[in-house]
């Protein structure tokens, strides 16, 4: 890709003026979005790849009704759908997801001059939550992280997502209704 290649004029202009500054503003945002649904760093290093790929060839079709971020997430979420939808792949899908290691859910956590003990109990604390979101449905499962590990409002969810609010709504409850449920059951 060229070096710092100007975005189109339109709703795409203002702040982020090229796309390098794009990729370097939203990629760390993607890749965590794609790696905690894979579970898969190769896999969530190149939909990462495809989905500014695709945003640049598609940049000229920004309307403007979303900021970037969603509009890049819903490039993400369809992504990961199709990536899962793809039954060529599955047999090695499942061999990659049994040899992720759960102590790289650690790296995850933002160090912000915690002491040793409360960032050991806060890594337990996720590998559990993981743990128990393994077992949603591909729908609650990015509805579950778009929430929690994006920080997204229920409306960006929806328009991520494709999914109406009230949709969102009753994913995202039952999601933390199962995970609650794994919790419970894992003490």
């Amino acid at each position: 890709m060229p070096e710092s290649v100007p975005l189109a004029d339109g709703p795409c202009t203002g702040e982020l003026q090229d796309f390098d500054s794009l990729i370097s503003h939203y990629r760390p945002r993607i890749f965590r979005f794609l790696l905690a649904s894979l579970r898969d760093r190769e896999a969530a290093e190149n939909l990462s790849q495809d989905c500014f790929v695709r945003a640049f060839k598609a940049r000229d079709q920004f309307r403007g009704s979303s900021s970037l971020g969603t509009w890049l997430m819903h490039i993400a979420a369809n992504l990961v759908r199709d990536h899962e939808a793809n039954s060529r792949l599955k047999f090695w899908r499942r061999k990659l997801r049994s040899d992720v290691d759960l102590s790289d859910v650690g790296d995850w956590i933002p160090d912000q001059q915690k002491s040793p003990e409360a960032l050991v109990l806060a890594k337990e604390q996720v590998e559990a939550i993981w743990r128990a979101a393994t077992s949603l449905s591909e729908r609650q499962r990015t509805v579950f992280l778009l929430r929690f590990v994006e920080d997204m409002d229920l409306l960006e969810i929806a328009a991520v997502t494709g999914m109406k609010e009230g949709t969102v709504k009753t994913h995202l409850f039952r999601a933390v209704q199962s995970v609650r449920l794994g919790l419970e059951e894992g003490k």
